[in-house]
């Protein structure tokens, strides 16, 4: 078992560990609702359109996730005002705000007097975490866990059930809202290590292998949280042994565990698992009963 051991027998390599039991603990059942919702556009949009932000921060040498959390802010207003510009249409101008400002990223991170450092910001640097990147990767976790389990109730209503969800106490129209503050939160966790080009990855494919594999939303996202999980460690023992980026590595093994389980389902016929939204009435939602007001 040394092949699976040695890749984690140093401190540097014990605390990548960490973090991307970390990452995978937050971002795997939050990818059950970026799929549940179909936001995986709004969660490569926000990554994509934080570079600025991130450069920014590499530039003046503070922590990425600062620049990452400036990035998120501007990244979601330019989105919500393009968004609102009926002329071209929302999908048009989240678009466009989202191309501009990955495309001034761009044009930042290739100027001559750009900081070595800048390959951290879009391939990430899981190796390179420090005590204060895993307390921060920590903190943020645990904000994302808390919000999946304040709005968990509230969040499958409006996603398998949005009939009858403002009748049951829930609202679709805040519950994406909610979904997409927790990608930002989701975002701020994974980009440290996996950086801004890869960390969809683990935000989304996790996620989406779990509603295939699993019938039941708790299952769903206990499978999300074991698979990122899996590809984080998996993804470390790889590069540790084929000597690859660790990001892109965690990112590969994310994505082919998706693969897997596409695989898996249409050789079953989707009978192992594929939970659909026509099947919302297997999926727990809420045991309380529904009280109406008498006149």
């Amino acid at each position: 078992m040394s092949w699976l051991t040695d890749p984690f027998a140093t401190g540097l390599q014990q605390r990548a560990l960490l973090e991307v039991l970390l990452l995978g603990a937050a971002c795997g059942p939050l990818g059950v609702w970026i799929a549940s919702f179909r936001q995986a556009y709004a969660a490569e949009s926000m990554a994509h359109a934080m570079l600025p932000g991130l450069v920014l921060a590499s530039f003046a040498g503070v922590p990425l996730v600062a620049g990452a959390a400036g990035g998120v802010l501007l990244a979601a207003g330019l989105v919500g005002v393009a968004g609102r510009d009926e002329r071209i249409g929302a999908d048009t101008g989240v678009a466009i705000a989202v191309t501009g400002l990955f495309g001034a990223g761009t044009v930042l991170a290739l100027a001559s007097d750009a900081p070595a450092r800048l390959q951290e910001v879009l391939f990430g640097d899981l190796l390179g975490a420090g005590d204060g990147d895993l307390v921060a990767a920590a903190g943020l976790a645990a904000l994302i866990a808390a919000g999946l389990l304040a709005f968990h109730r509230r969040l499958a209503l409006a996603a398998f059930d949005s009939a009858s969800a403002r009748g049951l106490g829930g609202d679709p129209g805040r519950a994406a809202l909610v979904v997409l503050v927790l990608i930002a939160l989701g975002t701020l966790v994974a980009v440290q290590g996996l950086g801004n080009l890869l960390v969809v990855a683990l935000l989304v494919a996790p996620g989406a292998a779990a509603l295939q594999l699993a019938r039941r939303l708790v299952a769903a996202l206990l499978v999300a949280a074991g698979l990122a999980c899996a590809a984080g460690v998996a993804g470390l023992v790889a590069s540790y042994h084929l000597d690859l980026a660790a990001g892109a590595s965690v990112a590969g093994c994310a994505v082919a565990l998706y693969a897997v389980s596409t695989i898996r389902s249409s050789a079953t016929g989707g009978s192992g698992g594929a939970v659909s939204r026509s099947k919302a009435s297997r999926w727990p939602i809420s045991s309380k009963p529904v009280r109406t007001r008498s006149r």
